[in-house]
């Protein structure tokens, strides 16, 4: 029996009803996003109301520390610990210059300031990454122990400040990249150095002189930012008459929590008469940024190690005011108090990692991540200390005098912490510290100081048995717990961003940047850069859009992987979609096509109409 069978329009309904089945079952369609012109420069000025009020970094990163408590959190929340995982990169900015890029950018308005390896500067638009201008400091003689760094700038009224690494001070025109004015800080001959990122303040530009490894005497200095004028000076290595016993200090046998130094305070008193003037070559750098609290216009900063480095006998005492947090006048220079957390420091275990300020049941504190392996928080008003952390970072024979024969110890002389900057979330009231760990060989020898020579009074040197390793810690400030830690294959160097997203990034010398829950440590993203990843990660705000930027080209000192990018991310359905500028068409007189042995050339004499003829039938 034959089937009845649909008719032709019956059966086209049909197909039209399976077709809007299957279509409404697809989803629908995500509008592609409209192309619209990039947003132009805005140059604007940075004033003291705006640095004063910036308790946190918003849609700009006006200081090293994103505010002037070098707290390095964001309080932007477009990108949380739900969607991190949705960050994809929107632009990169290649500087081309693929050598020790650890520079944390500033945003002022859509300007990005941005610094590379060799003391170089960049304006780029920081929705975009097109460059706007570029400076290049003619650079005389440099002595450097730890590579070509420079780690930023400070913006201030209409000028951006560059420390570089012929002990310089240069203030630029924050539209064009000219100079305006410079001051020679110090002797770069005699191994001095400049490798932080400025601090400016009430009128004011201060900065701090590396070269600790070169028998210098430290210092901090403050200019006018108007005109370049010194306004004051401070010796973190005072002399006989600046201090109630010159550097030799209280000839402390332990730290202030008790642990012993294993000094000989008897040969050490015995040597301070044969050499009295060792404060002249002390040591004492100021590598890192400062933190300031301008309601009490205290400015806070940690001093690095005394020199030489591991050769003791050669500058007995306490060392002062080497390996310390300090709390100075801001306007006059003045010392307001000091906290030496490792006195007679024969481990190179110096403060280097910048002073963070925060605050606990109305109280202020210092934050502070030491080499030795342990985060260390004093008393704002006092600098009285309240506590030392768990140790994040392994510890073996710690504190073991150096000998001709050689000692192990951990942590070795990167650290603990090194220069790497803590972050601190209020919302969790964890500090997050990158740690190091590198057992290294201390072997102790006299060496006479040579001008221009790295003067360390021995030697420290990877213990080749020793596996090396990194650890990214969430340390409660309040107790001193570690509430979460990670270890990652290489050392850390660099530095960590907080966010009210509850995400912290960081990045990897093994060339990642990385997204963290806040709270747990759970890894929540992860973006390989193709090379080690120093730089300090920021966050800001461009025509709506939260963006997180990363330098990734490497380290001289770890040797990871070298390479020259700015990383700029964004969520992909916040991200405008920018363009560059218009492509007008080609407008010029076109000759058109020919193909070949179609067309045959004209006698030079010219053709009759036989010839033309006889071109017109083979088909020309």
């Amino acid at each position: 029996m034959q089937r009845p069978t649909l008719g032709a329009a019956a059966a086209a309904l049909l197909g039209c009803l399976m077709l809007a089945c299957r279509q409404s079952e697809r989803p629908p369609a995500v509008a592609a996003a409209a192309p619209r012109a990039a947003p132009a420069p805005e140059f604007r000025p940075v004033t003291d109301e705006a640095l004063v009020a910036a308790t946190a970094a918003g849609a700009n990163w006006l200081s090293y520390g994103g505010a002037y408590n070098n707290q390095r959190f964001s309080r932007l929340d477009q990108i949380t610990r739900a969607n991190v995982s949705q960050l994809v990169p929107v632009w990169v900015f290649q500087t081309g210059i693929a050598e020790s890029f650890e520079t944390t950018p500033l945003v002022v308005g859509n300007i990005m300031y941005l610094t590379a390896a060799g003391s170089r500067v960049m304006a780029l638009n920081a929705a975009t990454g097109e460059k706007l201008w570029e400076y290049t400091p003619q650079l005389g003689t440099t002595f450097l122990c730890c590579g070509p760094n420079n780690r930023g700038v400070a913006a201030y009224q209409d000028k951006v400040y560059v420390a570089t690494l012929d002990a310089r001070l240069i203030a630029l025109d924050h539209r064009t990249g000219q100079v305006v004015w410079e001051a020679q800080v110090a002797d770069s001959r005699e191994g001095y150095s400049l490798t932080m990122a400025p601090l400016a303040y009430a009128g004011r530009v201060v900065v701090g002189i590396s070269g600790g490894e070169f028998g210098i005497r430290g210092f901090v200095t403050a200019y006018e930012a108007a005109s370049g004028e010194l306004a004051w000076r401070w010796y973190t290595v005072p002399a006989p008459s600046d201090a109630p016993n010159g550097w030799w200090g209280e000839w402390r046998d332990t730290d202030p929590f008790g642990t012993p130094l294993h000094r000989d305070i008897p040969q050490e008193k015995k040597n301070s008469s044969r050499y009295p003037n060792a404060w002249r070559r002390g040591g004492g750098p100021v590598y890192m940024t400062p933190a300031y609290d301008p309601a009490k216009g205290t400015l806070f900063l940690g001093v690095g190690n005394p020199s030489p480095d591991l050769d003791g006998r050669v500058r007995p005492g306490d060392n002062l005011y080497t390996s310390s947090l300090v709390a100075l006048d801001a306007m006059t220079g003045q010392l307001r108090w000091y906290f030496q957390y490792l006195p007679h420091n024969v481990w190179d275990l110096e403060a280097a990692s910048p002073p963070f300020l925060f605050e606990l049941d109305g109280q202020a504190y210092v934050g502070h991540a030491g080499k030795t392996g342990w985060l260390y928080v004093v008393r704002a008003d006092s600098g009285a200390p309240v506590l030392r952390s768990d140790n994040f970072v392994p510890q073996e024979n710690l504190f073991a005098a150096p000998t001709p024969e050689g000692v192990r110890m951990a942590p070795g002389a990167n650290g603990g912490s090194g220069w790497s900057p803590v972050a601190y979330s209020p919302r969790t009231g964890f500090a997050y510290v990158l740690g190091l760990h590198q057992p290294m060989i201390y072997s102790a020898g006299a060496a006479p100081w040579q001008k221009g020579r790295l003067w360390l009074g021995g030697s420290f040197r990877l213990d080749p048995e020793s596996e090396q390793f990194g650890t990214f810690s969430a340390i409660d400030v309040r107790t001193g717990e570690i509430r979460w830690q990670r270890r990652v294959p290489v050392p850390m160097l660099g530095a960590a961003l907080a966010t009210a997203g509850d995400v912290v990034f960081v990045g990897q010398g093994s060339g990642t940047f990385d997204a963290f829950d806040a709270e747990t440590g759970e890894l929540l993203w992860q973006f390989r850069t193709g090379s080690g990843v120093h730089g300090g990660p920021v966050s800001y705000l461009v025509d709506g859009v939260q963006y997180v930027a990363v330098a990734a080209g490497g380290n001289f000192q770890l040797d990871t992987p070298r390479g020259d990018d700015l990383f700029v991310f964004a969520l992909p359905d916040r991200r405008p979609l920018y363009r560059s500028g218009g492509y007008d068409e080609g407008r010029y007189t076109r000759a058109g096509p020919i193909r070949h042995g179609a067309i045959r050339q004209v006698p030079a004499g010219g053709a009759g109409p036989a010839a033309r003829g006889a071109e017109a039938e083979s088909g020309g």
